[in-house]
């Protein structure tokens, strides 16, 4: 067994990782990871690592290709400092929404980056939340994927909001498995938008199925990126009937104009959890909830090599 535990982390996210430490109760492993001056990463562990257990926690969020190559130079030092097992610690996945040639001629850019998490010498992966969980099945290492659900479920449950009030709804036929489960926690309905794409980024929402009228509905999916979809679904609930409208993500990318659309629609409140930092984007309609406590048991049983499945059940 390691010596002990150790975590480090690049800039990608220094809060969470914090947050994660005080909650391991270790400190937060000394590495500089910086910048030459032709603006390549320089990346040196400070300390010794031989033997021990060590976790970099990193989300690929934007700049992804930053956040990405600190992640693999960092975990290719560790590896070559005679660690005895590097975990890459991603709360949110980069480039995962490529995980499937969708047209003729495109990367398939989650499998690219697995490969490259794998060839910096990752012995395990610990994410949340993909957006598609095949991608698990793009590395040959152990791969542990969380979910936000139990962190953003007691949020919910904390606002009683009455269960025959509430129905929890899919953006699109693809989310109706996360909704089902969020639903069953909450002991509520469910419903679906319909809605056709119109390009990557934007939507038109076509039809509400379910049973939405006077209830609060409560949008959930696994990220909100520019918001287009999530306000055209909220409008097409309140026309469908919804007395009020939630939402609830577990990763807040809100690129672009995703917080103007958000505050000129429909939409309560948004519901995210910290997964991606906000660096200064803030408004009074977007709640975010701490995923420390979460990741830090996950690390803890994963170093004691407990279950990570019995976190939810």
């Amino acid at each position: 067994m390691p010596a002990s535990v150790k975590l480090f982390t690049g800039n990608a996210h220094k809060g969470l990782a914090k947050e994660i430490a005080k909650c391991l109760k270790v400190p937060l492993g000394h590495a500089f990871v910086g910048r030459f001056p032709d603006g390549e990463v320089d990346v040196k562990i400070q300390e010794n690592v031989r033997g021990a257990d060590c976790f970099v926690v990193q989300p690929t969020c934007y700049p992804a290709n930053d956040n990405l190559m600190e992640l693999l130079l960092l975990i290719d030092a560790l590896r070559r400092a005679s660690a005895w097992r590097v975990t890459a610690v991603i709360p949110y996945y980069g480039y995962g929404r490529q995980d499937r040639k969708a047209e003729p001629r495109v990367p398939i850019s989650a499998k690219l980056v697995a490969d490259l998490i794998l060839s910096s010498g990752a012995n395990r992966v610990l994410t949340m939340d993909l957006h598609a969980g095949q991608i698990q099945g793009f590395f040959d290492v152990p791969v542990d994927h969380l979910y936000a659900n139990p962190v953003l479920i007691e949020y919910f449950k904390k606002k009683r909001l009455s269960s025959d009030k509430v129905v929890v709804v899919s953006p699109d036929a693809g989310g109706v498995e996360r909704a089902r489960a969020f639903g069953k926690r909450l002991r509520s309905g469910l419903a679906i938008i319909d809605k056709r794409r119109l390009s990557p980024n934007e939507a038109a929402v076509m039809n509400v199925i379910g049973d939405v009228k006077g209830k609060a509905a409560l949008i959930i999916d696994d990220m909100v990126d520019t918001g287009g979809t999530l306000v055209k679904a909220a409008q097409a609930l309140k026309e469908a009937g919804a007395s009020r409208v939630f939402a609830a993500a577990a990763h807040g990318v809100l690129a672009g104009p995703a917080l103007e659309r958000l505050e000129s629609s429909v939409v309560e409140e948004l519901v995210v959890t910290n997964s991606i930092p906000m660096n200064g984007k803030s408004s009074p309609k977007v709640k975010v909830l701490s995923i420390a406590s979460l990741m830090c048991e996950a690390i803890r049983r994963i170093h004691n090599d407990r279950s990570i499945s019995e976190l939810f059940v």
